[in-house]
């Protein structure tokens, strides 16, 4: 009964409200809201996001941020097309792809877990700098004509009407979820997350944790930009700009603390079908992208500022509870004054 009482008390259990309005909203403002394939088209508008949204979510709990994700994403689908363009063979410039976005993370992560440089100067110059590199590779060019098997990755009927990035979304957040909940590598992000120097005085190998995660951001960055290079089938070096805003986003709107050590994998999963659900209802009342990504970033800071004055609210009534609890203990040990015993 107290874990009951407490989820519907839980940031969880507001976002399935927000989703319920954002759902009963859409409904009335389109017919074809329900229908099977715009709920399929909700997640594959937007699947390179929240596959990225999930490692996201272990490295934010971890007290880090990564913002050159949306950098990788459009140099690893840049470099995929140039090199096909060059004519290596596309399933060897997938793996190359896939290992600049490995290089990149690990290079994020010397810095950040070895140098002990703050991961937000060091991957905001990610940001620039892997942008740039994508620039220098395709300059103002489009780059096309991927083979067929490629640009299937990118379309529904993968596996039944579903897209092979919505398969790897599902397998990755069921994957990731076990991990952070029920795992000791999950239990040492939570910990590193609270306290870095109280989880490295008792043993935990703090960079290595650290320097994991960064590898594994720049891995799956880099395979979601090679979907989305298959999902838009040509490429150009600006692809996936600006994406972090919604990653992040998603991420915090969750529940997950950006300050590290608070969140869940469920707040976050929530979390995307508010976000994705809430685009899609701006696009069909036909809201331009501009006022979308206005009021992604007004989510943003509310996901930041309403999680943080709820915990002080709740931190500030559980202080006031116990100073009442250690009143009436002490009233009930004191001993009965002299006017008490003399009317006895």
């Amino acid at each position: 009964m107290l874990r009951g009482r407490n989820w519907l008390l839980s940031w969880e259990a507001l976002l399935v409200v927000i989703l319920a309005l954002v759902v009963l909203v859409n409904v009335q403002l389109s017919p074809f809201y329900l229908s099977g394939e715009n709920l399929i088209n909700v997640f594959q508008l937007s699947i390179e996001k929240v596959i990225v949204a999930i490692i996201m979510t272990l490295i934010i709990i971890n007290g880090e941020i990564d913002l050159s994700v949306a950098s990788i994403m459009g140099f690893s689908a840049s470099l995929f097309a140039w090199l096909f363009e060059q004519g290596t063979s596309p399933e060897v410039a997938v793996l190359i792809a896939l290992a600049a976005g490995a290089l990149f993370g690990a290079f994020n992560g010397v810095w950040i877990a070895y140098a002990g440089l703050p991961s937000l100067a060091v991957t905001l110059a990610g940001l620039v700098g892997y942008r740039g590199a994508a620039r220098v590779l395709l300059e103002d060019r489009s780059v096309g004509g991927f083979p067929a098997w490629f640009n299937a990755l990118g379309q529904p009927n993968f596996i039944g009407s579903l897209s092979a990035g919505i398969v790897i979304f599902f397998v990755l957040f069921v994957i990731f979820t076990v991990v952070l909940h029920f795992s000791g590598f999950g239990r040492y992000v939570f910990i590193i997350g609270n306290n870095r120097d109280a989880a490295r005085f008792a043993g935990v190998r703090v960079r290595r944790v650290k320097m994991i995660l960064f590898i594994l951001s720049g891995v799956i960055a880099s395979l979601a930009g090679l979907l989305l290079a298959a999902r838009l089938g040509t490429v150009r070096a600006n692809v996936a700009e600006g994406f972090e805003l919604d990653i992040i986003t998603m991420v915090l709107l969750g529940g997950v603390s950006i300050f590290g050590g608070i969140g869940t994998m469920a707040g976050v999963g929530l979390s995307i079908l508010v976000v994705l659900n809430l685009r899609n209802g701006m696009s069909l009342a036909n809201y331009s992208g501009n006022i979308q990504t206005s009021v992604v970033g007004v989510l943003l800071i509310l996901s930041v500022l309403v999680p943080n004055l709820t915990r002080d609210a709740r931190h500030v009534w559980q202080q006031r509870r116990h100073r009442l609890q250690d009143r009436g203990k002490e009233a009930a040990l004191r001993p009965p004054s002299e006017t008490e015993t003399a009317s006895q």
